[in-house]
């Protein structure tokens, strides 16, 4: 295995390169910065970013790429790490046909679905920001749900086994809700995926709506919960610990 000492000496010959960061802020140093790969990128490489960081910080340096003659693909993944282990994850793409044939064999190899949901970077962006939207109430209201079960004295993992089986099932019901039956026990539960992930998802779900004059209310008191959890020292926590909000 090929080994670098910096993200510059990784990038000098490489045709593509996989981004994966926090934030916009970390993308734009990532490329721009002080050590920034930016400089040693040869004319064709292609850039594509993993994460979700929004769409206008995708667009910013989709822009400054561009006029270095670099390819960019919006292509955020979801999914957590076993899976991208097992080439398990769902990506959205949102680029251009040059740019999305020469990465579609890296992005195959770690995608059991791979859709693209328009022809430009911020593509995936938008799409992500919808499905985080979903992701993050799906997540608060499992919590409630739970909460309430758990106040009303009935069997917790047993009523988790029956809304699972009704209409009231959603994926984040089934994924998150047995770490929540394990948070009510007190037992810590291994993280997939961190609370602070969602206070900063659900941030940037806050910012579109503002932009587009959408009100998303549901969203809105979901991003609380998630902040709160945060604020009470469970931002490194796995996501189902926003249950302790209601239950502490």
């Amino acid at each position: 295995m090929l080994g670098f000492d910096s993200a510059k000496a990784a990038s000098r010959e490489a045709d593509i390169i996989l981004v994966a960061v926090r934030n916009g802020a970390q993308l734009s140093d990532v490329l721009f910065g002080e050590t920034g790969i930016s400089s040693v990128l040869r004319p064709g490489v292609t850039v594509v970013i993993t994460s979700t960081v929004g769409l206008n910080a995708v667009l910013e340096v989709a822009g400054k790429l561009e006029a270095h003659d670099v390819m960019f693909v919006d292509a955020p993944l979801s999914g957590e790490p076993a899976r991208a282990r097992t080439g398990d994850l769902l990506i959205v793409v949102g680029a251009p046909q040059a740019a999305l044939e020469a990465v579609k064999p890296v992005l195959n190899l770690l995608a059991s679905t791979l859709s693209v949901v328009g022809p430009a970077a911020g593509d995936g962006q938008a799409f992500k920001t919808v499905n985080q939207l979903l992701c993050g109430i799906h997540i608060a209201a499992a919590a409630e749900a739970l909460a309430l079960a758990e106040a009303l004295g009935l069997d917790v993992a047993k009523m988790l086994e029956l809304l699972s089986t009704g209409a009231a099932a959603s994926f984040m019901l089934a994924d998150r809700g047995p770490r929540m039956v394990e948070v009510l026990g007190e037992i810590e539960p291994e993280v997939h995926s961190r609370v602070d992930i969602f206070v900063k998802d659900m941030g940037i779900v806050a910012d579109a709506s503002r932009v587009n004059s959408v009100p998303t209310p549901l969203a809105s008191l979901a991003e609380q919960m998630f902040r709160m959890s945060a604020t009470r020292g469970y931002g490194s926590s796995d996501d189902s610990s926003v249950i302790k909000v209601i239950t502490d």
